[in-house]
């Protein structure tokens, strides 16, 4: 099994991916003609959008995101997360949790997109113990 993309439903395909692309550096893969689907090179696995309205025409009903009550979020391991948090707030990311250190050895932040998606900037987990 190959766990291969998961795909955030949006109203604005080519927004929400130029967002990405411009706060996280995510480059384009494909963008349908018609608009309503798209991927971006995230690694082995894609990060990808639909729009709300095509999920409509398939009998989908999509609810809005609310990074005030996720239900899932996404994940960037960076290497400089105060620089990577900077540039999703320049690129239009809403501050969600500065950045801070944990105690189980890893810096965390978060942003919502401007879709409402909660994403996670954080660093590889360091190793807490001292063998």
């Amino acid at each position: 099994m190959i766990f291969r993309y998961t795909i955030l439903y949006v109203d604005n395909v080519q927004k929400s991916m130029d967002f990405y692309k411009n706060a996280f550096g995510c480059e384009i893969r494909m963008l349908h003609e018609g608009g309503d689907y798209g991927e971006l090179v995230t690694g082995e696995t894609k990060l990808a959008f639909s729009s709300t309205e095509l999920m409509k025409q398939l009998g989908k009903s999509p609810q809005k995101p609310d990074s005030t009550k996720p239900t899932f979020e996404i994940a960037f391991e960076v290497d400089d997360v105060q620089a990577v948090y900077d540039a999703a707030i320049a690129a239009g990311a809403s501050p969600v949790q500065e950045v801070r250190e944990e105690s189980w050895g890893q810096t965390t932040s978060y942003v919502s997109d401007p879709n409402g998606y909660l994403i996670e900037i954080c660093s590889a987990i360091r190793s807490t113990t001292n063998s």
